[in-house]
């Protein structure tokens, strides 16, 4: 059977190596070689791939002295030959070092494969990123002979790395590569489907911004897709089908049922207070999650989807501050999500905020499951999420031609297509850049007479030198046709009369409404457009005693593109997420007082 893993490419590619968040690519400068002797591979028949050059990376070998350092974080284990050390789906104990005797790793696929990893002997380490947080395992490891380790759990493990700064690096660097060889073969859950569904596509898109390896099988063009059907007893009434490693079928599942057969939802602790609460992770949630928990703040952060918000779909930021060659927006928010993971913020993905209950302190963030979280503080970063425009036809065609970002796997789907974007702002330029390296023809539409006014000018000199662009300036869209899976034209007018694009992908970057819904119960002050006002502007004008970033509310802060005013760039929206993290220390330390003064 020939399948698609994670990163859109087949199998039996060559040279392919897929990347998450979090993830540096091949590629990437800030991946050096370390020196130390390395475990290969076991699996000599695989293509070849640039992972396989930093097999001593992704392994490195511990020195009796780092396994000394190493021992005051964990306790020491034993199993017989035969038992397991960790199962597929089974939540991690924490990273496993390896003191004597063998361990062989493995991993299962959902089409009943068992691939071997690799073999671990004294001196290795056993552990991937999930570790960091107490995930389920991605993989199996059982004892070939009597094994003797040492085990290092989750909130050990995160101690480990920051109190030990160059084996952290090592290990760190270790277990980001590990999750990439995951993804680059495949493993983890079987999407089945369509490559049109607009839910397949979601659902895709939801486990790769969410750095999950799975793999991808067009029902339409496998010729083994029908045997595979007759083996689970489905139909392509069941479309999209999820089979995960352990069996378990899920027919039509939404990203919530999904998530949670993966084991990626949390349990809150309801008697815990944290420090602060931060409701959306873009990077403003992030950046304040990031110095936050290093500050060791007790910190959760909550996001009904994935980390990055908008910036998370940004195919490439070329303007960010440090990396001058670019980089995904996708990859920026990854490492910040695994950064925050390494220094203990607790962090709910996908998990929706139904409410906001600040009549009271502490404060209580309702979950849409009806669980109370208890915080003192609450940073609200839910950004704003693109405008579905007044378009005849676009609730038909949502989900089967429309979309509201551009990631590898849309522009998998546009492959040699002609594709209409509609647009004129920083992520409308990104998305139509990144489209046409892919697209036949990119026809860019604007109401005004230019993309100057409102996108930045290296991206407007980059879209202007490309030759299958076409930007259509005072042109909007009246309605859309097609038949009945997918949209098939785009109905235009313009200061020359009707237009017809034919096309079956539409691009929308059509302004963003705040994501402030959550906020009803709360008595948060909002402008006219519903972005939530901070610092004087919440007090009427008043400065004294005033935070530039506190709300109407005390305690409850606001950053980022839902926070009026604010300037709408990753780089704004990471610096306010520190200066926050400054703002609510000082909060805390003048509670503190009054707590001691009233005592």
């Amino acid at each position: 059977m020939s399948t698609t893993p994670s990163n859109g490419h087949a199998m039996e590619m060559p040279n392919v190596v897929a990347w998450s968040p979090g993830m540096p690519p091949p590629d990437d400068p800030n991946v050096v070689a370390t020196g130390v002797s390395a475990s290969a591979s076991a699996d000599d028949n695989a293509p070849f791939s640039p992972l396989q050059t930093r097999s001593h990376q992704m392994f490195p070998r511990l020195t009796d002295a780092e396994i000394e350092r190493m021992s005051r974080f964990g306790t020491t284990a034993r199993w017989r030959a035969g038992e397991w050390l960790f199962r597929m789906g089974e939540v991690g104990r924490g990273m496993v070092v390896i003191l004597s005797g063998l361990v062989r790793v493995t991993r299962r696929d959902a089409l009943g494969g068992n691939h071997l990893i690799v073999e671990h002997g004294a001196g290795h380490f056993l552990a991937e990123v999930a570790q960091l947080s107490g995930k389920p395992c991605l993989v199996d490891g059982i004892a070939v002979e009597d094994v003797e380790g040492i085990v290092v759990p989750p909130e050990r493990l995160r101690a480990l790395l920051v109190a030990e700064a160059e084996l952290g690096e090592r290990i760190m660097r270790a277990l980001i590569l590990r999750r990439v060889g995951l993804i680059e073969k495949g493993s983890g859950p079987v999407l089945l489907g369509q490559s049109d569904d607009g839910r397949l596509v979601s659902l895709q898109g939801f486990l790769r911004r969410n750095g999950y390896p799975h793999t991808v099988i067009d029902a339409c063009s496998d010729p083994d897709a029908i045997a595979l059907l007759e083996r689970i007893s489905a139909s392509t009434a069941d479309f999209p089908l999820v089979i995960c490693p352990d069996g378990t079928v899920l027919r039509a599942p939404d990203e919530n049922q999904l998530a949670t057969q993966l084991g990626w939802l949390p349990e809150f602790d309801p008697a815990h207070v944290y420090d602060v609460a931060i409701v959306g992770a873009g990077p403003a949630g992030l950046a304040t999650a990031v110095y936050a928990a290093s500050e060791g703040l007790s910190v959760a952060v909550f996001d009904c989807r994935a980390p990055g918000g908008q910036a998370g779909a940004s195919a490439r930021i070329e303007n960010y501050l440090g990396f001058p060659t670019g980089i995904s927006g996708q990859a920026l928010a990854g490492r910040a999500f695994v950064q925050a993971q390494k220094f203990g913020a607790h962090i709910a993905i996908p998990t929706r905020i139904k409410a906001l209950h600040c009549g009271s302190s502490p404060i209580q963030i309702e979950l849409e499951n009806g669980a109370r979280v208890t915080t003192q503080t609450v940073v609200i970063a839910s950004g704003a999420a693109y405008r579905r425009p007044a378009i005849d036809g676009l609730e038909r065609y949502e989900g089967h031609g429309t979309y509201y970002w551009a990631s590898p796997v849309e522009a998998k789907l546009c492959k040699n297509a002609e594709v209409v974007l509609v647009g004129g702002g920083n992520s409308a330029g990104q998305a139509a850049v990144y489209l046409a390296s892919h697209a036949k023809h990119v026809h860019v539409l604007i109401r005004g007479s230019g993309l100057a006014a409102s996108m930045s000018h290296y991206l407007v000199e980059r879209i202007g030198s490309l030759p299958n662009v076409t930007v259509r300036t005072h042109t909007e869209i009246v309605s859309l046709t097609g038949d009945d899976r997918a949209l098939t034209a785009v109905q235009c007018k313009t200061p020359d009369g009707p237009l017809t694009l034919e096309s079956r992908h539409l691009f929308l970057f059509t302004g963003a409404n705040p994501n402030t819904d959550w906020l009803r119960d709360c008595s948060v002050s909002v402008d006219g457009k519903g972005f939530v006002l901070t610092g004087p502007e919440a007090h009427d004008g008043r400065t004294q005693g005033v935070m530039g970033l506190e709300t109407s509310v005390p305690g409850v802060f606001a950053i980022g593109d839902v926070r009026s005013t604010s300037t709408k760039r990753v780089a704004a929206a990471v610096g306010e997420g520190a200066a926050v993290v400054a703002q609510i220390h000082g909060l805390l330390a003048q509670r503190q007082a009054l707590s001691v003064a009233g005592t």
